[in-house]
């Protein structure tokens, strides 16, 4: 770390190229930020490619140094395109989809279909089609109807089809209501409290088209505590003892943990290290799978917030002012909930630093507003600045994840361009829309 690194408030939500240029302006990835808003315009989108190499190779060297027969797929949901696709698989991921959209991007990209798991809680024939038709690796068994429909589709199309199976382990991972996903009331995953896991393996061992390979569970995200996991697997370990080897005679060479690891959005937020992730994990596979005498089989991960929501920044022009004497100052910016949607859906906190003056102390407490028409299009409530003034550029960070594959055209916004920076060359994942995109779908009526 150079010392102007060092220097920089925020270190550990900053991308890790984060430095101060030599007029004490915010650079990443060897770019000054403050230049390029000037040249491609706000709001921008920018990933630094050090952060998003070093967050890849930090959680897949981690769990293979605890448990060496891992792989990790990433889970393309967090942020998406036919070259994001490119550097992740550079970085030895394959992909968790949810989509045949999700499908048909990967394929474009050219990386390895067999490396893809497919997800979802409610994948329509065509889907499913779509990705036996692309040689998808895994399909991932969400519900009971959708092993008769995955059944019916291999096999008209004379195909077999490796499943994973995603179960409910009814176990709350503390983060919010809408991002828990294994307790029992959600829509995901398959109960084993209520005997359907069971019924959804005797089904998947009947099918002659549907080949079992292994159990899959998803806690939520973002999970700041290791418990959850270790819950889980002792969930999930007796379930495979019980069912799985003794009641259905089943190998089971293959089991998903999921993602969920998070990251800090906040100063004062601190996420486990990899490391702590995969001891929490592979020590508790470990000791059940030994405490019951069972195989231990090959593990999956699934990260995708973890490895991007770092690497990326947002950037914003300050615009207009309005003081609420008492009460509350609203600072507004070019941006808002058509580019980050989190903080109106979730309540998700940011930081916000002024790019070319990262360094000056905070003067004021203002709330960071959006340019579009909802009272809830709020980026940030509460944060510490130096007093904004308009025309200047705010960087908010953490922002690689959930931002741009959540944006809209609220508004009829057209969405940001999206850089990736490094080592000071920049290059364009992905163009600012523009009016003509906007109506490109569009079908006269007398046409």
């Amino acid at each position: 770390m150079t010392s102007t690194q060092a220097a920089l408030p925020l270190a550990h939500v900053l991308p890790v190229s984060a430095t101060l240029t030599g007029e004490g302006t915010l650079a990443v990835g060897g770019c000054d930020l403050a230049a390029l808003a000037r040249e491609y315009g706000t709001p921008l989108y920018a990933y630094d490619h050090a952060t998003l190499r070093a967050q890849c190779r930090g959680f897949l060297d981690a769990f293979r140094e605890e448990y060496p027969e891992t792989d990790a797929v990433y889970a393309a949901k967090a942020f998406l395109n036919r070259p994001f696709a490119q550097l992740i698989a550079a970085e030895g991921y394959g992909f968790d989809a949810v989509s045949g959209g999700e499908i048909a991007v990967l394929g474009a990209s050219g990386v390895d279909m067999s490396t893809v798991y497919f997800h979802g809680n409610n994948k329509g024939p065509d889907e499913l089609a779509l990705a036996i038709e692309a040689g998808v690796g895994r399909v991932v068994i969400d519900n009971i109807d959708e092993i008769g429909v995955l059944e019916a589709v291999a096999a008209e199309m004379g195909a077999t089809q490796p499943v994973l199976v995603r179960l409910s382990p009814g176990v709350d991972a503390y983060t919010h209501e809408k991002t828990t996903t294994g307790i029992l009331d959600t829509k995901f995953g398959i109960p084993i409290a209520t005997g359907a896991a069971e019924r959804a393996l005797e089904a998947i061992a009947a099918a002659d088209h549907v080949e079992f390979r292994g159990l899959h569970v998803h806690l939520g995200s973002p999970i700041f505590r290791l418990d959850p996991y270790v819950l889980a697997i002792e969930v999930i370990a007796e379930f495979w003892a019980d069912v799985v080897r003794d009641r259905l005679g089943l190998d089971m060479p293959e089991f998903s943990i999921g993602g969920g690891f998070a990251v800090a959005y906040r100063g004062e937020q601190e996420p486990p290290e990899p490391a702590a992730y995969a001891g929490a994990i592979a020590g508790a596979l470990r000791r059940e799978a030994d405490a019951r005498g069972l195989a231990l089989p090959r593990l999956t991960i699934e990260p995708g917030r973890s490895l991007v929501a770092r690497a990326g920044i947002a950037l914003y022009t300050v615009g207009a002012r309005k003081e609420v004497p008492g009460i509350r100052t609203y600072v507004s910016v070019d941006g808002g909930m058509s580019d980050n949607v989190r903080p109106a859906m979730y309540d998700s906190p940011y930081e916000v630093i002024a790019v070319e003056r990262p360094l000056d102390a905070a003067e004021e407490t203002i709330t960071l507003a959006g340019k579009y028409c909802e009272s809830g299009d709020v980026l940030a409530r509460d944060v510490a600045v130096p007093r904004l003034l308009a025309g200047e550029v705010v960087a908010m960070p953490a922002a690689g994840a959930y931002h741009l594959s959540m944006a809209s055209n609220y508004n009829l916004a057209m969405k940001p361009a999206c850089l990736l920076l490094d080592d000071g060359d920049v290059r364009v994942l992905r163009r600012r829309e523009t009016p003509e995109d906007l109506m490109a779908l569009d079908v006269d009526l007398d046409a």
